[in-house]
C-alpha cells in the first residue's frame, strides 16, 4: 500500500506514513475542506520582501552619502548642503516605508492561506487558530511570539516534519533584532540630530555634522545585517512551504479538464461527467412479403 500524499510504501505496523505522517488510507487533502493557492501570493511575498531588504540596506548606507555631503559643506561653509542631506535621507526612506507596508500585507495574506490549507491536510496538528495568522501580527506584545508560532506550525505540517525547522528560528530571531534594533537606532538618530547646531557657522559646527554621520553609519550596521538575514530566511521558507502545499493540493486535483456541469471536490472521489439522455430508437415501417405468384395491391 502506498501513501496518497508522498507515495511512499506504508506498513500496517504503523497507523500513519512514516515519511509525511498522513494517517493510513487517508487522501492527501480531506474531502470537502477548502484549500487556497499559495504559489502566486508566495512569489509576490518573495519579491516584496527582497525589495524591502534592499531598500533598507540603501537607507542604512545613506550616512555614507551624508558624510560626503557634510565634508563638502564643511569645506565650503555651506549650510544648504546639510539641509540637502536631510532631504536626500527622506527621499531614501519613503520607498522603504512603502515597500515594507506592501510586504507586510502580502505576508499576512500568505500566512493566512497557508495556515488554512493545513486544516485540510490529514495528519496535520494545528495549534493556534487560523485567525492568529492575521491577529498575531497586529496585537501588541503578541506580535513578538505568535507569528513565529504560526509559521512554525505551517512549516512542520507542510514540510512533513514533527520538529520546527531551524530556519524558522533563524528568521524570527533576525526579524526581532531588525525590528527592535531599527526602532532603537531611529530614536537615537533623532536625539543626536537634535543636538546638532541648527545654523552652523564655524568649522566646529560643521565638524559636528561630520562626526554625526560617522557614528550613525556604525549604528545602522546591526539592523541592516539582521534585515538581510531575516529576508533571506523568509524567502526560502515561503518558497519551500508554497511548493510543498501546491504539490500536495495537486495530488487531490484531477488531471483531466473540468467541463461545465462537473463538480470537483479536492481530495474527494473521482468525479463523473454528466451522462446524456438515451436516444429513443427510430421506428421502422414493417415490410409485407409479396403473395406467391401475385403482386401487392388491388
Amino acid at each position: 500500500m502506498h501513501c496518497q500524499t508522498c507515495g511512499d510504501t506504508t506498513s500496517p505496523t504503523f497507523d500513519e506514513c512514516q515519511n509525511c505522517h498522513t494517517p493510513l488510507g487517508r487522501p492527501a487533502v480531506t474531502p470537502g475542506l477548502p484549500t487556497y493557492a499559495v504559489r502566486g501570493i508566495g512569489t509576490a511575498v518573495q519579491i516584496a520582501v527582497g525589495a524591502t531588504a534592499l531598500l533598507f540596506l540603501l537607507v542604512s548606507l545613506f550616512p555614507v552619502v551624508g558624510l560626503m555631503m557634510a565634508d563638502r559643506a564643511a569645506a565650503d561653509r555651506d549650510g544648504d548642503l546639510l539641509l540637502g542631506a536631510a532631504v536626500v535621507e527622506l527621499a531614501f526612506s519613503l520607498p522603504f516605508v512603502l515597500a515594507i507596508l506592501t510586504a507586510a500585507v502580502l505576508v499576512i495574506i500568505w500566512t493566512w492561506r497557508a495556515r488554512k490549507n493545513i486544516e485540510a491536510f490529514p495528519g496535520a496538528l494545528p495549534s493556534l487558530g487560523a485567525g492568529w495568522a492575521i491577529a498575531g501580527w497586529l496585537v501588541p506584545f503578541a506580535n513578538l511570539v505568535v507569528p513565529a508560532r504560526v509559521v512554525a506550525n505551517i512549516a512542520r505540517d507542510s514540510l512533513w516534519q514533527r520538529r520546527t525547522p531551524a530556519l524558522v528560528g533563524v528568521w524570527w530571531a533576525a526579524w526581532l533584532v531588525f525590528s527592535l534594533g531599527e526602532r532603537f537606532v531611529n530614536k537615537r538618530d533623532e536625539r543626536e540630530y537634535a543636538r546638532l547646531p541648527e545654523n552652523p557657522v564655524d568649522a566646529a559646527d560643521f565638524q559636528a555634522y561630520v562626526a554625526y554621520y560617522e557614528r550613525v553609519l556604525g549604528w545602522h550596521l546591526v539592523p541592516a545585517v539582521a534585515c538581510l538575514v531575516a529576508a533571506a530566511s523568509l524567502i526560502v521558507l515561503v518558497r519551500r512551504i508554497s511548493a510543498a502545499q501546491q504539490a500536495r493540493i495537486a495530488r487531490a486535483t484531477p488531471a483531466w479538464p473540468v467541463t461545465p456541469g462537473m463538480t470537483v471536490t479536492p481530495g474527494g472521489p473521482v468525479p463523473s461527467y454528466p451522462q446524456p439522455a438515451p436516444t429513443p430508437p427510430t421506428p421502422v415501417s414493417p415490410q409485407v412479403p409479396p403473395a406467391p405468384g401475385g403482386t401487392i395491391g388491388a
